[in-house]
């Protein structure tokens, strides 16, 4: 199936404004600022509010008529180096209006400043502060692209491991899953890659592991074990460097006996959902995403 023309557009603009660029990790989060200064439009009926969970600075995407009961937790994505409230209001604004529910965007600490298990730490309080705020864990989603997306993996095992009742699901884009890079698309993917620079990936994962063991399950949840954890939806695109992480994240979980689905969408870059109303493809990923929920929901 052919991509669409407005995918065209941005697929070529993206590859020279962001892939072609070589710059400092201080430049990026200077054009990531300047970026969502144009890009943070949100759908009609969004809101965003800002506020603190368990001392986590978080946002608020609300949108019209949504149950009060139900929450996507929403992870972004940056490499654990980029990202925070402003990077991912658009992405996160159009899936909270598709989903038709509330979303929470926490904005946990970034590396090199906070290496893991900063961001972790942050994810895990607030969810524990969704259940202190009487959310039920049934009525929890847990969402996040890229880096965030093997937080929100991570974050689940940790909160088996402490003891505390799981989301009802789990929801990754273009998940970065493995910061050891064994999966064969880091190479063979490299041309096709739209976004992602394996200099930077190797840069920013000795950032955020920080001397700890890259192989570590919570840093690389390809190693982790999946007993027990809830559904997980995964949307990877074909031409992603990320590819193999995403196909072998959902390999390991089905082996230990999770419920898994694994969408590759053809000629998909990087979290191609990130242009959000701009090109079909990404409105049919978050029509996916909400039939996915509606389905773990019994809707």
């Amino acid at each position: 199936m052919p991509i669409s023309l407005q995918a065209r557009f941005w697929r070529a603009l993206l590859r020279i404004i962001i892939k072609g660029q070589h710059l400092s990790l201080a430049n990026k989060r200077e054009q990531q600022t300047k970026n969502a200064r144009f890009m943070n439009r949100l759908p009609a009926g969004v809101t965003v509010t800002c506020t603190h969970a368990n001392g986590i600075p978080v946002a608020w995407i609300k949108t019209e008529n949504a149950p009060p009961e139900k929450v996507i937790l929403y992870l972004h994505g940056g490499g654990y180096v980029l990202g925070g409230l402003e990077s991912h209001q658009m992405l996160c604004g159009t899936l909270a209006k598709q989903a038709g529910l509330n979303l929470l965007l926490p904005e946990y600490r970034l590396a090199p400043e906070h290496p893991f298990p900063a961001a972790l730490e942050d994810v895990s309080q607030t969810y524990a502060w969704l259940l202190d705020q009487n959310y039920k864990p049934e009525n929890i989603f847990i969402a996040g692209d890229s880096a965030g997306g093997g937080l929100a993996i991570a974050t689940a095992l940790h909160l088996r491991e402490s003891g505390l009742p799981l989301p009802a699901a789990l929801i990754c884009l273009s998940p970065w899953a493995d910061l050891t890079f064994q999966g064969q698309t880091h190479q063979t993917q490299t041309d096709a890659e739209v976004l992602l620079r394996a200099d930077e990936l190797q840069e920013w994962a000795g950032f955020y592991a920080a001397g700890h063991d890259r192989s570590h399950p919570l840093i690389s949840p390809v190693y982790a074990d999946f007993s027990g954890l809830p559904r997980l939806f995964i949307q990877v695109g074909s031409d992603e460097v990320l590819l193999d992480d995403a196909r072998r994240l959902a390999e390991k979980a089905k082996s230990d006996g999770v419920d898994v689905a694994l969408n590759i969408w053809p000629g998909m870059w990087h979290v191609w959902h990130s242009l959000g109303a701009f090109m079909p493809e990404s409105r049919q990923a978050f029509q996916e995403i909400s039939a996915f929920i509606q389905q773990v929901s019994g809707e």
